[in-house]
Formats: C-alpha cells, sequence, structure tokens
C-alpha cells in the first residue's frame, strides 16, 4: 500500500486540480438542473421536461452537431490533400507548410473571426472574386448562414486537424508506397488501401478535435452565424445571461456535453478499429 501511494504521490496534484476545477464544477452544474427556479429554492424535473419535450431545442442539439460533422469533413477534405503535399516536400517546405499550418494558432480567435467577416462580407474579397470572375450578379449572402460559418470553422479549425495527421505521416514509410507500386496498384488504390488506413489513427484524432471545437466555438458562431442561427452554446449563453435561467441553461449544457460526447466517443471509435485493422494486418 506504502509503494502504491508513492508511486500515485507525482500523480495526486493533478488529480486534485482535476477534483477541483472540473469533476466538483461538472457536480455542481448537474445539481442546479434539477432546480425547478431560477432562484434555486424548489426542486423539480420541470426544465429537463421543457427541454426534452420541446421539438425546437431537439432541432437545436441535431444543428450544433452536424455543424462539428460538417466541419470536419470540410478540414478533412482540404486538411487530407495538404498532409500528402507536405509528406512529399523536402525538409524545407515542409517547416515552411507546418509554420503556415499553426500559424493560426498564434492568432486570437476573435481577431481571426472577425478577419472573416471583411473575407465574407458584401464587399469582402470573396464576393470581389466572385463578381469579378462573373460567377453572380450579385454578391453572395454568405454571413449569417451556415456556409459562411462552416468555411470560417474550417480556416479556424485547420491546425487542429493537421497536427495530429502530420505526426502520423513522419514516421509514414516511404517503402511502402513504392511497393504497392510495383506490385501494379494504382496512385488512387494505394491512397485508399495503404495511406488512408496507416493515417486513419492520426485523422480520427484530428477529427476528434475539430468536432470538439467546432461545435463549442461560441463565438464563431454568435459572430459569424449571427442570431438566425441557433446552436447549444448561444441557447446556454440566452438562457444563462438574458434570461438569468440557470437551472435551464445548466440542462442545455449537460446535453451539449453528453452528445459531443457520444459523437467524440464514436469517432475515437472508429480510430482505434481503423488502427487495429492496420496492425492485425501487419502482423
Amino acid at each position: 500500500m506504502k509503494q502504491a501511494f508513492i508511486r500515485m504521490g507525482p500523480a495526486l496534484p493533478l488529480g486534485l486540480a482535476y477534483l477541483t476545477f472540473f469533476v466538483a464544477p461538472l457536480l455542481m452544474l448537474v445539481a442546479v438542473s434539477f432546480f425547478a427556479d431560477d432562484k434555486l429554492t424548489v426542486m423539480g424535473l420541470d426544465n429537463w421536461r421543457k427541454f426534452l419535450f420541446d421539438s425546437f431545442h431537439w432541432k437545436v442539439v441535431a444543428d450544433t452537431l452536424l455543424l462539428g460533422l460538417k466541419a470536419v469533413c470540410a478540414t478533412v477534405l482540404l486538411g487530407l490533400p495538404l498532409a500528402l503535399v507536405w509528406r512529399g516536400a523536402s525538409p524545407f517546405w515542409q517547416r515552411v507548410l507546418l509554420f503556415v499550418a499553426v500559424m493560426p494558432l498564434l492568432t486570437s480567435v476573435v481577431v481571426r473571426t472577425f478577419a472573416w467577416i471583411v473575407i465574407l462580407g458584401r464587399e469582402g474579397v470573396v464576393n470581389q472574386l466572385v463578381l469579378g470572375l462573373g460567377l453572380a450578379a450579385e454578391p453572395l449572402r454568405l454571413l449569417q448562414t451556415e456556409l459562411g460559418l462552416v468555411i470560417s470553422l474550417t480556416q479556424i479549425e485547420m491546425p487542429l486537424l493537421l497536427l495530429p495527421l502530420l505526426s502520423v505521416m513522419a514516421r509514414f514509410d516511404p517503402n511502402l508506397l513504392d511497393a504497392s507500386a510495383s506490385l501494379g496498384a494504382s496512385p488512387w488504390r494505394t491512397l485508399f488501401k495503404v495511406v488512408l488506413p496507416l493515417v486513419a489513427p492520426g485523422l480520427a484524432a484530428g477529427a476528434l478535435l475539430v468536432f470538439a471545437s467546432a461545435t463549442t466555438a461560441f463565438i464563431s458562431q454568435s459572430v459569424i452565424g449571427g442570431g438566425r442561427l441557433v446552436y447549444l452554446p448561444s441557447l446556454v449563453w440566452q438562457q444563462a445571461m438574458i434570461n438569468a435561467n440557470w437551472p435551464f441553461a445548466a440542462v442545455v449544457a449537460i446535453v451539449l456535453l453528453v452528445s459531443v460526447s457520444a459523437v467524440i466517443a464514436v469517432i475515437a471509435l472508429a480510430g482505434r478499429i481503423a488502427g487495429g485493422r492496420v496492425h492485425g494486418a501487419a502482423a
């Protein structure tokens, strides 16, 4: 027992911090959700019934999760080719691409979000390009739309996908590509049968981070999405700060945590399954 305590000793401060700053506030949040009034004096399930039996709230949950999935798909479609280019580049250009990939992390999310307002506005860069190429007769409406929000989130969340993916790509054996080509596989077959299964764990880790960040990106959702698009983080803020209905805000926050965690668990499971298949085939 003493030896076990000695081995666990270095982890105790971290464990105490975890209990103090995560577990305890989470338990308080759960407790507050079971109050029936904003004065926190009457216990009841009224707020849970109000949320669970209202189709609008379920639509908000679905829209929030779909937003995260759309951001994941967009970042994967753009990030995977960029990672492949990085893998085939020289060491100098690898460093350049890595710097470009992580550079958004060096800028405040508020600054990046307001920059996208300028880019997506009626007289922004995107509309100027579209009008200049004659692709549209009038400026496109991109602000306060889900399309504009997904576009901005794709750039904002891209480093979260690229960093785990590039980490896996760095350990990728290039001889596997030569072996696949020597066996007669086409480049597309090599991509889907060799490259993607090997980088699937890194891809799943990046997708997990992107999904978790995109679904909880309150600033981007509020500034770019505007008041017309309602997601769970903005609903929490509205109920807590505008309506001062803390019990109902706690209910929404718990639903956000549970729903996002469920999808994250599915993504993580998919990554483990893909990694297990690759290691099993290699064995």
